[in-house]
C-alpha cells in the first residue's frame, strides 16, 4: 500500500449535555479528522481529540503537524498497519495525538483494502463486546442520580463519576447516592483529572469503599508517583487508576514498580495509536494491572470505533471501555457505535467499519 494523500480538517462535534470536569467545562468538542488515500483509491479515517491538558495538542497545531509529515510520507509504501508509527515518529517529536489520527486511519484504510475489520489487523478479537462505561458528570446528586438509575435500566454496568470540583463531602455524597440507585453490581470510577490536592486525595481514597467507589482515577498531578503510591495504599481495597500519568510503555512500568496504581487508563493520543495501545495493554496484562480504554470528551465514531476494535483485541478490559461519542450530538458517520444492553461491539465490516457522512463534517468544520 502506497499513500497518495494525507488531508487533515478540524471538527467542532456538538455534545448532547455540558460536561463539567475538575478543570474545564465543555459544550462541544475539538477534533482533527484526517483522511488518507493509497494509490489504488483506497481511503481510510483517522482522528484524535483536543487535550492540551493531557497531551499538550489543540487541533490548530495537530493539522500542522499533519501538514508538515504529509509531504514526508505521501508516496512511502507501508506494507502494514503495525510498522507505521515506527515510520512515522522518528520524523516528528512528541504529537501523539497527531500520530494517534494518522495511525487510526493507516489501519482504517489497510483494512478497507484487504477487506479485513481493524480488529483483525490487531491480531484477532478476544471478546465479542466490551462493557461500556457512562459518564456522570453533571456535578449535581440529582442530575447524576438520575442519570445513572435510567442508564442502569438500559443495561448499563459501569460508570464514571466527574469529580475534583466540588469540596471531598460531596463528591463522596454524589457517589453514594450513585451506588444506592444503582445498586452493588455496577461498577464506580471517580475521576479527579488530576484535581485534587494530595490531603483531599488521600481523605477521598480512604472513603472510597464505604462509598461504594470501585477505583479512584487519577486523583492528583500525574508526575507524583510518590504521592500516586501513598493514595493506592490509603485506598485499601479500592483501585488506583493512572490516566494522564500513562503516555509510554515505561510510564505502565514505573507506576507497577512502585505500586503508584492498580490499573491504568489507556488512550491513543496519549499513546500515538492503536499499535501503541496494544502493546500497551499486552504490558499491563503481564503485570497483573487493570485496563480501562477511553476515548478524550468526546470524539466522534471514528476515534470510538478504533478503541473498540482494540478493546475486543485487548488481552483484557477489565475496567471496561469508556467511548465518547455516546456524548455528541450529532455525529459525522451514518452508524457510530450504540452500545446495545450497556455492551459494545464491532461491526465485522471492513476497516473501522463505518460509513462517514462527509456532509456531516462539512457542517462541523473549523
Amino acid at each position: 500500500m502506497i499513500i497518495k494523500s494525507i488531508v487533515p480538517v478540524g471538527i467542532a462535534a456538538p455534545l448532547t449535555e455540558p460536561i463539567k470536569m475538575a478543570k474545564s467545562h465543555h459544550t462541544s468538542a475539538k477534533s482533527m479528522l484526517v483522511r488518507i488515500e493509497d494509490t489504488d483509491g483506497n481511503s481510510g479515517w483517522g482522528e484524535a481529540s483536543e487535550a492540551p491538558m493531557m497531551n499538550g495538542e489543540t487541533v490548530p497545531g495537530m493539522i500542522a503537524a499533519v501538514l508538515y509529515l504529509a509531504p514526508l510520507l505521501e508516496g512511502l509504501e507501508i506494507p502494514e498497519p503495525q510498522i507505521f508509527v515506527d515510520v512515522v515518529s522518528p520524523m516528528i517529536v512528541g504529537n501523539h495525538g497527531a500520530i494517534a489520527a494518522l495511525d487510526i486511519a493507516i489501519y482504517d484504510l489497510v483494512g478497507n483494502r484487504n477487506r479485513l475489520p481493524v480488529y483483525e489487523l490487531l491480531g484477532g478479537k478476544k471478546r465479542d463486546h466490551v462493557s461500556a462505561l457512562w459518564m456522570l458528570a453533571a456535578n449535581e446528586i440529582g442530575k447524576d442520580t438520575f442519570t445513572a438509575k435510567k442508564k442502569s435500566q438500559e443495561g448499563f454496568s459501569a460508570f464514571k463519576i466527574k469529580a475534583g470540583i466540588n469540596t471531598i463531602s460531596d463528591d463522596l455524597d454524589r457517589c453514594r447516592a450513585v451506588r444506592k440507585v444503582v445498586g452493588p453490581s455496577p461498577r464506580i470510577s471517580a475521576d479527579a483529572n488530576m484535581g485534587f490536592t494530595f490531603k483531599d486525595a488521600v481523605e477521598f481514597a480512604q472513603a472510597a469503599q464505604s462509598a461504594g467507589i470501585d477505583f479512584i482515577e487519577q486523583p492528583i498531578d500525574c508526575r507524583d508517583l510518590t504521592g500516586m503510591a501513598d493514595i493506592t495504599a490509603a485506598a485499601g481495597t479500592a483501585g488506583v487508576c493512572a490516566d494522564e500519568g500513562i503516555r509510554s510503555l515505561s510510564d505502565i512500568t514505573r507506576h507497577f514498580e512502585t505500586k503508584a496504581a492498580t490499573g491504568v487508563g489507556l488512550k491513543a493520543i496519549k499513546l500515538g495509536g492503536l499499535t501503541r495501545m496494544l502493546e500497551a495493554a499486552n504490558s499491563a496484562h503481564d503485570f497483573n494491572l487493570h485496563v480501562n480504554i477511553a476515548g478524550k470528551v468526546a470524539e466522534t465514531a471514528i476515534a470510538s470505533a478504533a478503541i473498540i476494535h482494540l478493546a475486543v483485541a485487548a488481552p483484557q478490559v477489565d475496567w471496561d471501555i469508556s467511548v465518547t461519542c455516546q456524548y455528541v450530538a450529532r455525529d459525522i458517520a451514518e452508524n457510530p457505535p450504540t452500545a446495545v444492553d450497556g455492551k459494545l461491539g464491532v461491526h465485522d465490516a471492513p476497516g473501522l467499519g463505518l460509513r462517514i457522512d462527509e456532509q456531516a463534517i462539512e457542517g462541523m468544520i473549523i
